[in-house]
């Protein structure tokens, strides 16, 4: 790694750190861990996994940080903070891209694609903080003024993932931060450097010791190190963005510990083909959401729901669409691959039919990490596949016979994040949005998009809360009640109205 990028305090960094109080941590060997791009095959650079003590003196900076002065600083610094960091994006995004294609092997248009994003969630969060307010509610008593107050809640510890590895983590660390919270960043092992780069942008935009906290974890230390800072009254609210099986480990221990937490979870994206769609057009967006970054996207079409009347003819075009994909990238490690090849396998065994693929690697693939862009049929219950998450460059589908069928077999899922709806009629498209149980609904799009302007969120098994903008500065916020009593009052309790 060493003289590869132009990051000043990343430009040698063979190692990354455990980061505390806008220092790292000395680094001890028996603690480091490899970071692997499966792309490439090899080892990138190595990362040093925090045990129980560094997490706690992490949370102790976080606290000391916040009621030392952060709960309180005008919004206005706040703001400004956010506007440089977004400005250092933009010099580093060189760099920023590469290190994360290198460490998780997404295709360079993506890293790049991230990049843009995070600068545009960094200013449209600035733009949102001074909407922040309370209120003067009507009162039933005469003698009592009332006000409403937002507050932060306090430190947050954000766990957060390696897909979409920046613009994921900058949007809830921003907002966090945006609303008088500090952070503590449990930062992915599969992408450390990548996370390492934003706390680096907002250490040269200005943030004070605290403000932004890394460690990251070996698999064998995260379980202890999680439950430890879940535990400490010191993190008042957890974020998790990653799959439904991790966030249900992670949201029971936020109940043991009676500690709010902010989801966003996996999905089974539907994409329901109506019989008066554009079938060409649907038909591309079907395949890219399927494909997009290896399938390795919460928001990825992983269920195509055709209408019986234009089945046939639909089902050519998806066709070959897929057949003209020589590849859909690369897994971001041989486990995800696999694991995505065994859901295939497993379907094959049980009886579906694969019209394009299957489970196969990309020809030539010498990682075992590159899976062939596939689209399969026949799919049942009883196999894993039905309604759990692939995260691989794949796609099933079923045929509907009327707009309330269609509906039905799209909400047959234990998730809800996004769907897609394709229909030459608005009113109609409207109409089955409104039907569907899912966060968001796209018509005539992808099922993976977001707005930086617009809420997102998941619901029924994908999570709870709401992302991006105004609404996610509320997450991060508490409302208290001031009530001003007059002299004449005796508080209420013995007096009639």
């Amino acid at each position: 790694m060493a003289g590869t990028n132009g990051i000043p305090g990343l430009s040698d960094l063979s190692t990354v750190p455990v980061w505390i109080d806008s220092a790292p941590l000395p680094i001890v060997k028996e603690r480091l861990f490899d970071v692997v791009s499966a792309q490439m095959g090899k080892v990138v650079h190595q990362a040093q996994s925090a045990n129980v003590d560094e997490a706690l003196a992490a949370a102790e900076s976080s606290y000391k940080a916040w009621i030392g002065g952060w709960k309180d600083e005008l919004y206005e610094k706040r703001r400004d903070l956010l506007l440089r960091v977004a400005d250092i994006y933009e010099q580093r995004a060189t760099e920023m891209a590469r290190f994360m294609v290198d460490e998780t092997s997404c295709p360079q248009y993506f890293a790049e694609f991230n990049v843009k994003n995070a600068v545009q969630h960094l200013r449209e969060t600035a733009s949102a903080i001074s909407g922040i307010r309370g209120s003067v509610p009507q009162v039933t008593e005469r003698n009592i003024f009332a006000v409403t107050i937002k507050e932060p809640i306090g430190p947050v510890m954000v766990i957060v993932p390696w897909n979409g590895a920046l613009v994921l983590s900058t949007r809830a660390i921003s907002n966090a931060i945006a609303t008088g919270c500090t952070v503590l960043l449990k930062a992915s092992e599969l992408c450390p450097l990548t996370h390492h780069a934003i706390v680096s942008a907002f250490t040269a935009a200005g943030a004070p010791a605290g403000l932004l906290n890394q460690i990251q974890c070996r698999r064998d230390d995260a379980a202890a190190v999680t439950d430890a800072l879940i535990a400490d009254p010191r993190i008042r609210k957890v974020e998790f963005i990653g799959s439904q099986a991790v966030g249900r480990v992670v949201g029971q221990l936020c109940a043991k510990y009676l500690k709010p937490i902010l989801m966003e979870l996996g999905g089974k994206g539907p994409a329901l083909v109506m019989d008066d769609a554009d079938l060409g057009k649907a038909a591309e967006m079907c395949a890219r959401g399927a494909t997009l970054h290896h399938g390795q996207v919460c928001f990825s079409t992983e269920r195509v729901l055709v209408q019986r009347a234009v089945y046939e003819e639909f089902v050519g075009h998806l066709t070959r669409a897929f057949e003209e994909m020589e590849s859909a990238g690369s897994a971001v490690n041989v486990q995800g691959a696999r694991h995505a090849y065994e859901m295939l396998e497993d379907a094959r065994e049980k009886g579906a039919k694969f019209l394009v693929g299957g489970p196969e690697y990309v020809e030539g693939d010498q990682t075992k990490a590159c899976l062939r862009p596939t689209l399969l049929t026949d799919t049942t219950p009883e196999m894993q596949i039905w309604d759990d998450e692939t995260f691989g460059p794949s796609t099933s589908l079923f045929v509907f016979d009327d707009d309330a069928d269609g509906i039905f077999k799209a909400n047959d899922s234990k998730y809800g994040l996004s769907a897609a709806v394709h229909t030459s009629n608005w009113e109609r498209g409207l109409k089955v949005a409104k039907a569907l149980e899912y966060g968001q609904v796209q018509i005539n799009n992808l099922t993976a998009y977001d707005m930086v302007s617009l809420p997102i969120g998941g619901v029924k098994g994908s999570g709870w809360g709401n992302a991006n903008s105004s609404w996610y500065l509320e997450e991060f916020l508490v409302e208290k009640t001031v009530n001003f009593h007059g002299t004449a009052g005796d508080g209420g309790f013995y007096t009639s109205r």
